[in-house]
């Protein structure tokens, strides 16, 4: 007989283990469980008795202590699998992407930062070279480390010129070899790596070929294991069909819940935005296939107790986030020993957290805390938590018996002493206020290989409780590099204007897309106490002089001409130009394609220096806080037009919009150029203040670099290195102290 018709096809075997359960206890309760209907909620479903009933949110939130979860456990669990079968049935599912061994170190993934490429414990810019082991040293040393990182290269910076996401990668310094390098290292360690896919990237240069070719392309060319998908309800088919095509096993990792039930298929991981509800909320897309692994994800969360309650509860990874799009986001200690404790768990039993056979919602004892088991051969894990703001230690669950069989108390390390009656054993041990539990019950032999040293070094852990760690949460300080003072001048040098001294409120908004006004936004000056996003501070400023107009191409060729200026990192430098010198017509145009590193060896030379913000804006403002260097409303002749089109032309001549003077006579202030001022660190981030907005303005997408015209608003750019920061849109003026 032909092997075709001796067994199931692998697809079919798949989907037939993947069901079986829920298929022969539906048969044993036909027709009890429709008595519970299954609605999943986005992309979780509600447990036992805690379906939504047609209350007003107030009154299930007031009713649902009351409602008898355990009473109704066993046929919420029927109509669970039954749902699950038809739902697996209906999209004709095919497991065949869970069962490929190159993949199959997606299902033990449990923990993954999002990284920034401009981190400065990832890129160290004074040595000019990538410090993974810095970056995971640290992690190592403050949460237990982590099982693959998503480098970020794109998004806050991009749309500041007409480079596409895939000109981000390769602008990296070192270009694309560096990048490869990077990968290995990361993977050397035991990391896997991923890159993100902006599919909103509509508007910046055209690839010249499809999406899904293009960064599949790219993935095989530096070595990555995965993609993340931006924004993106899951990748369409035609990724997973790409990426195949280029020889590259890649995980396929949407931000968002799936749009299509279907593309569960073949993508592998998804990111969890969940609802954290007092009673837990069961993953729909794990429910349907538990080697499906989550990434539980709240960005802006200063205490992640909620979200990693909800992903031990559901046996999911947690997306360890701390760095967002330079806004430090630190883990507190409490969090950070509770990550490591969960983490530890996860990777010292990995195949029982994509059991087939897994419960949520299993009764426990006591009010406030939720449980569920992971089954496999000869072991079973519990993961439990305590949600309520009190400890509990006695007979915390209750469970089903099995002569011979041990338990063991993975959260402190001990073994447990069951209390055993005929069939059922009650297990007592200790959970903190808004603490976890975890047992293994094994069913008899010796304990498998590496469960002895994991117990003992759990046990060292428990021995301080987590309450031992401080939950406070604290913003990151910043510095602001200072400017060294020029030789003081009594009079305007040619092409400057003299501005008096004076006072003005200096008043100005960072216009970062996200973040809200959270502590640690935006920059900190030196008379604030920490960062935020809205500026207000009364200066009294003393006499200096500023350039009249941006620094041109001719000017910059001068000085390159007199001081055989070489950058370090050359990459993008006056990429806009003609070889040595501007294109013929550019001269007067200003200079752009230069780090803000080019700019302050530019004003040395001439014995100038890059301006404060605050000098800055007042020279484009004066006193009167007016919005525009010309009054309060726009007007159209005093600046650019707007360039939008894909591909960015050059901006106009310095001095072609003389309309558009501030009130000392300043030019070119706003909507031809960005330019630089100051800039901050804290110990993670570098950044500078753009100011003046500039001409290009990509279309298609709000998430592009935000335009700041008004002179109430400045830019954030994050730095990293000259390579990737020069810009098709920043130049800089300089100035000169005052006598």
């Amino acid at each position: 007989m032909c092997a075709s018709t001796s067994r199931p096809s692998k697809r079919r075997r798949g989907l037939a283990g993947l069901i079986t359960i829920g298929l022969l206890l539906t048969m044993a309760v036909q027709g009890q469980a429709a008595t519970v209907e299954i609605k999943p909620r986005g992309s979780q479903i509600a447990g036992p008795a805690q379906e939504d009933r047609g209350e007003p949110d107030w009154q299930a939130r007031m009713n649902n202590w009351q409602r008898d979860s355990a009473g109704e456990f066993e046929l919420w669990l029927q109509a669970m699998r039954a749902w699950r079968m038809q739902q697996l049935k209906a999209m004709a599912y095919d497991d065949a992407q869970y069962r490929r061994p190159e993949l199959l170190w997606t299902q033990r993934n449990f923990v993954q930062p999002q990284a920034m490429m401009e981190d400065r414990y990832l890129y160290d810019p004074q040595a000019r070279r990538y410090t993974p082991e810095r970056y995971l040293a640290d992690l190592n040393q403050r949460y237990g480390g982590i099982d693959s990182v998503l480098l970020w290269p794109v998004y806050p910076n991009i749309g500041i010129d007409d480079r596409n996401q895939w000109d981000m990668l390769r602008d990296l310094p070192g270009g694309l070899p560096a990048l490869r390098q990077l990968v290995k290292d990361f993977q050397s360690r035991g990391v896997r790596v991923l890159f993100p896919l902006l599919p909103w990237d509509q508007g910046s240069r055209d690839e010249g070929r499809p999406m899904p070719e293009a960064i599949a392309a790219l993935m095989a060319e530096i070595g990555a294991d995965g993609i993340n998908g931006d924004t993106m309800e899951g990748l369409p088919l035609a990724y997973r069909e790409a990426v195949d095509a280029s020889g590259r096993a890649l995980l396929l990792q949407p931000e968002l819940s799936f749009k299509d039930e279907a593309m569960l298929a073949f993508n592998q991981q998804s990111w969890g935005y969940w609802e954290t509800p007092f009673v837990p909320m069961v993953s729909k897309w794990k429910w349907l296939e538990p080697r499906h692994l989550i990434h539980v994800s709240d960005r802006w969360a200063t205490d992640r107790h909620n979200i990693m309650q909800a992903a031990f509860f559901n046996g999911a990874g947690i997306q360890s986030w701390e760095n967002i799009w330079g806004w430090w986001n630190p883990f507190t200690p409490r969090d950070a020993e509770a990550l490591r404790r969960i983490a530890s768990i996860y990777r010292a039993v990995p195949d029982l957290l994509s059991s087939l056979d897994w419960v949520p919602h299993l009764p426990t004892q006591h009010y406030g805390v939720f449980a569920s088991s992971f089954a496999g051969a000869g072991r079973t894990l519990w993961t439990l938590v305590n949600r309520n703001a009190f400890a509990l230690d006695e007979a915390i669950i209750k469970l089903a018996h099995r002569p011979g069989r041990r338990y063991f108390d993975l959260w402190r390390g001990v073994e447990l002493a069951a209390r055993v009656s005929a069939s059922e054993a009650v297990l007592s041990f200790e959970m903190e206020p808004l603490g976890y539990g975890a047992v293994l019950g094994l069913d008899g032999g010796a304990l498998p290989a590496g469960l002895a040293a994991f117990l003992t070094a759990q046990q060292a852990r428990a021995s301080q409780p987590l309450s031992a760690y401080s939950a406070e949460w604290k913003p990151l300080p910043q510095t602001m590099l200072p400017i060294a003072a020029t030789r003081s001048v009594s009079q305007a040098l040619s092409g400057m204007v003299e501005i008096p001294a004076g006072e003005f409120d200096f008043r100005v908004t960072g216009v970062e897309i996200e973040g809200e006004n959270r502590p640690g936004m935006d920059v900190q000056y030196p008379w604030e106490a920490l960062p935020r996003r809205a500026h207000l501070h009364r200066m009294a400023l003393k006499r200096f002089f500023i350039d009249r107009h941006p620094v041109t191409n001719a000017q910059f060729k001068s000085f390159i001409d007199a001081a055989g200026y070489q950058p370090a990192d050359a990459h993008n430098f006056l990429k806009a130009w003609a070889g040595p010198s501007p294109k013929p017509g550019d001269a007067q145009r200003p200079v752009t394609w230069v780090s803000i590193e080019d700019a302050r060896a530019y004003c040395q030379w001439a014995g100038k220096r890059l301006p404060h913000e605050w000098e800055w804006q007042y020279a484009a403002q004066g006193s009167d806080g007016r919005q525009y260097p010309w009054g309060n409303q726009w007007l159209a002749a005093a600046a650019p037009t707007p360039a939008t089109e894909r591909d960015m032309p050059p901006p106009a001549p310095v001095g072609t919009h003389p309309l558009g003077a501030s009130p000392f006579g300043v030019e070119d202030m706003v909507g031809l150029v960005w330019q630089w001022t100051d800039e901050f660190a804290d110990e993670h981030t570098r950044a500078a203040v753009l100011r003046g907005g500039s001409y290009y303005r990509p279309r298609g997408s709000h998430w592009y670099f935000p335009s700041a015209l008004k002179l109430n608003e400045h830019g954030k750019y994050l730095l990293m290195a000259p390579s990737k920061d020069r810009a098709g849109t920043i130049g800089f003026r300089c100035v000169m102290d005052g006598g």
